[in-house]
């Protein structure tokens, strides 16, 4: 166990590390002196990890937890910084830092000539680090500085080129919109500490069954008791919602596309979009024993992913394209939390990480041979001239749309089984709800790919003749990308299924569904085989002719159907009025709230009436006396007279009524 300390100390610091001295000798430093910095100190963490995987793979190691670190007691509560490595961690912490070497990589092409250069690699790899901080934790206090630390950053990354007035609207936007939900979330913890008396995971977990039992409730509405359970679930869930962007919480990932490709790859793909799936699983224990919750979590997030998908389709910059993507698929893996297949979400996060990390850089390499044009519109026939991004891009757009034995297929394939085999209330609307939306899936992804690579050429003459295929930087993780999107799920699932999880995760077994597919599985090849004949699988065929058909073969069909659904697609490219609510009456209405606050409250009650209001009435006292304060003699004798006279008059008259 202690190479295993020794190893997980690494792997989360290494990070940091680089980190620390790009950010402190920044100025110091050569530009190639701070990219080998971050590379060398990711490229070990990842190897690390890449250890620490496939030693819990083989079971040479079992779960281990330890603290670090002792920050403080209060009231009989440790507070401490620790780390608690099972399947789940080691596996989160693998994709964590193998994405994140790929975008380190990547980002030497793409940021190239960047006045900010440095400044981004020390922001990626404290991204990193506080992905790992959080996918390590052991307890609620250190998860809830990974979950902050992870916003902050994509505040930063977001932001970055802060002379964009829409890139700081969006690095604004999604500070706000994460504040929402991060309030739940702080709810949530605070309810765990009241009511199981700890911050730790073990501790916690083994105090479920007995709060459950004793049927805790409390009073969140007068005359209506939710179970303590419940309410935690759901405020955890919350936070979930803000970091996993699912509605309505979801507003701020399209717009996170204002920052650089790298970190739209590095966001959507391994690190803050995960940080609620992977809390959400890190609590099965919990979420387990409410049923209501559970089927919140369905519930959003299979509208998550049939709405979100049907946005991508009318996109036309191909960097919010993927991003919709991800909305979509994020709300996919939602969707198998709440039927607690955990492992399956488990599961298609890694591989959709692996090709949306590809299909996010294919992306840049795109822009950056397109001289930072993203409208797919201006595009077309680029296959001839980039042929290695054209591959990858189509293996990854393959992989996204679940095409038999690419990754996708295997992990989405198995969340569409287990919505199926849910008894939870309303699941079977739910399912066909998810199933859905692979046919959209495959209709955004292929328009996307056909619009770029396959039609007739639509830009102008200046940037077609600098064309080419993007540097060895960029094309290399692209590559290295490309090959787990192709295999991983092969590789995984026969484990996933098997039970590789173990005590990582926790079902009871009347929810049980992975238990149920698992029963019926009989390898790969077998499940590869079967799915040509599957409903989903003909569904993703269906979506990739229709988009050939409107995009390439007869391409006034995409313009006609826009004509006679423009209702439709008003909707759709309006996002459903989820934006125009936000900045119109939320934003708005509480920035009239607050002048309304500031005009009355601070104004005039505070500084009128209090602060300034003390000061008048003392000088208004001080000017009635300075009019007797004349400084002439007789006045002063007139007024003693005139008092002395009052004074006599006042105690006649007393003693002559008395």
């Amino acid at each position: 166990m202690g190479n295993l300390y020794n190893l997980t100390v690494l792997i989360v610091f290494l990070p940091l590390l680089g980190s620390l001295i790009i950010g402190f000798l920044g100025n110091q430093i050569k530009n190639h002196h701070a990219h080998s910095i971050a590379i060398i100190t990711v490229g070990l963490s990842s190897l690390f990890s890449c250890v620490v995987f496939y030693g819990f793979y083989t079971e040479s190691y079992t779960t281990f937890e330890a603290t670090l670190y002792n920050w403080g007691v209060s009231g009989g509560t440790k507070l401490e910084v620790g780390f608690l490595i099972d399947k789940l961690s080691a596996l989160m912490m693998f994709i964590v830092t193998f994405v994140s070497l790929m975008v380190h990589i990547y980002t030497i092409g793409y940021m190239n000539g960047d006045p900010g250069y440095k400044r981004f690699f020390c922001y990626i790899s404290f991204f990193t680090f506080s992905m790992l901080i959080l996918v390590t934790a052991n307890n609620f206090l250190q998860l809830f500085f990974g979950w902050e630390a992870v916003g902050l950053t994509s505040y930063l990354l977001i932001g970055f080129w802060f002379t964009r007035e829409t890139a700081i609207f969006a690095n604004l936007k999604a500070f706000l919109v994460n504040r929402v939900g991060d309030f739940g979330f702080l709810l949530g913890i605070a309810a765990v500490l009241l009511y199981f008396g700890s911050l730790n995971y073990i501790e916690v977990f083994s105090k479920v069954d007995s709060v459950f039992n004793q049927g805790a409730s409390i009073e969140v509405i007068k005359g209506s008791e939710w179970s303590v359970i419940t309410l935690i679930c759901i405020c955890l869930f919350i936070g979930a919602m803000g970091k996993s962007a699912q509605m309505p919480l979801h507003i701020w990932l399209p717009d996170s596309m204002e920052g650089p490709t790298p970190i739209s790859a590095l966001i959507h793909a391994a690190t803050m979009v995960t940080a609620g799936i992977f809390m959400t699983t890190r609590m099965s224990p919990i979420f387990e024993y409410s049923e209501t919750a559970l089927t919140f979590v369905l519930v959003i997030g299979s509208l998550t992913c049939i709405l979100m998908g049907l946005i991508g389709i009318v996109q036309d910059d191909i960097k919010r394209v993927v991003a919709y993507s991800t909305l979509s698929q994020l709300g996919l893996m939602v969707a198998s939390l709440g039927v607690s297949a955990y492992a399956m979400g488990v599961f298609h996060l890694m591989t959709h990480a692996f090709f949306k990390a590809l299909l996010f850089l294919g992306a840049g390499s795109v822009i950056i041979a397109m001289h930072h044009e993203q409208d797919i519109k201006l595009m077309g026939g680029l296959r001839k001239y980039m042929p290695i991004t054209y591959t990858v891009m189509l293996f990854g757009s393959l992989a996204l749309m679940g095409f038999p034995g690419f990754s996708g297929f295997y992990s989405k394939d198995l969340i569409l089984e287990a919505v199926r085999l849910s008894t939870l209330p309303g699941s079977d609307v739910m399912y066909y709800l998810v199933l859905s939306s692979v046919f959209i899936t495959s209709l955004y992804s292929f328009r996307m790919f056909f619009l770029v690579f396959h039609t007739n050429e639509r830009m102008d003459s200046h940037t077609k003749e600098g064309l080419k295929e993007s540097p060895i930087t960029v094309c290399l993780p692209l590559v290295l990308l490309a090959v787990p999107s192709i295999i991983s799920g092969w590789l995984f699932i026969g484990p996933v299924l098997n039970g590789y999880f173990g005590d990582s995760i926790f079902i009871l077994p009347e929810h049980n569904v992975v238990k149920v597919i698992s029963g019926d599985f009989h390898g790969a090849l077998q499940l590869l085989i079967h799915g040509f004949t599957s409903i989903p699988c003909w569904l993703g065929f269906s979506g990739m002719i229709v988009a050939w058909c409107f995009y390439v073969w007869k391409p006034n069909l995409a313009a006609i159907t826009r004509k006679n659904f423009s209702f439709l697609y008003k909707i759709l490219i309006n996002k459903y009025g989820f934006d125009i609510f936000t900045q119109s009456v939320l934003a708005s209405g509480f920035r009239k709230i607050g002048w309304h606050c500031w005009q009355i409250g601070d104004r005039l009650l505070i500084d009128g009436l209090i602060v300034n209001g003390a000061a008048k009435t003392i000088g208004y006292f001080a000017k009635l006396i300075r009019q007797v304060q004349t400084g002439h003699l007789y006045t002063y004798v007139f007024v003693m007279v005139s008092g002395l006279l009052f004074l006599l008059l006042w105690l006649t008259l007393v003693s002559h009524f008395s």
